[in-house]
């Protein structure tokens, strides 16, 4: 056990660009001095879009619960995943993204040399221990040309990266408070995921971890 909690040992040191693939990074601490306003900004938005656990088209419900913020929000249920701009549980628009989310997201991606990023929509999603996302590629948005950019704040992950097919191998990554993720260009859709959250407590969320996932999807 001591082995695997090593690997989310969160150091605090000076961010970092660690190389991924061909248009993918990880921005070790990238987010850290950014953390305490970008919960606050979460809590404004599930304060006006709260969290939901959402039906994939199968029927099987999401284990990760979920809530959006910008032009639009990523919804899923059995007429399957789409965007829309208009928050099916409240009838209204999706909260406007706020400011510091779009800043980040820019800094980040032009970590990664993808300059002028400007996200139009932010999908907020909360684990807890046991919460999982199965490999999958990012195939809703309009423009496949902009980056995705990920955020982990709270609780440790594994995140898996894979490949342009589902059966190419994957590599575990383990990602801290503060590290962002970034993909785009030659590895824009390429398979992604996180294994099963582990148990665990975060001074700043708790027992949980919350990932902010910015696009551009209109």
């Amino acid at each position: 056990m001591a082995g695997n909690l090593a690997l989310f040992e969160d150091i605090e040191e000076a961010p970092r660009v660690e190389p991924l693939a061909d248009g993918a990074i990880v921005w070790r601490g990238g987010a850290r001095t950014f953390d305490r306003d970008l919960l606050a900004a979460v809590d404004e938005v599930t304060a006006q879009a709260p969290w939901r656990h959402l039906i994939t088209p199968g029927g099987f419900r999401m284990s990760v619960a979920m809530t959006s913020c910008g032009a639009a929000g990523w919804v899923s249920d059995r007429r399957g995943y789409r965007y829309d701009p208009i928050d099916p549980d409240s009838g209204k628009p999706w909260p406007a993204m706020p400011k510091v989310f779009g800043e980040l997201a820019a800094i980040a991606a032009a970590q990664a040399g993808f300059h002028g990023f400007d996200p139009d929509v932010c999908l907020i999603n909360r684990y807890v221990p046991g919460a999982r996302l199965t490999l999958h590629q990012d195939r809703d948005e309009r423009d496949g040309r902009a980056p995705i950019v990920s955020v982990s704040l709270g609780l440790p992950a594994m995140f898996q990266f894979g490949g342009p097919q589902r059966s190419d191998p994957t590599r575990r990554i383990p990602l801290v408070h503060g590290d962002v993720a970034v993909w785009g260009g030659p590895a824009r859709f390429f398979h992604h995921g996180v294994l099963p959250l582990k148990p665990g407590s975060h001074p700043l969320t708790g027992e949980q971890r919350i990932n902010l996932t910015f696009r551009r999807a209109r």
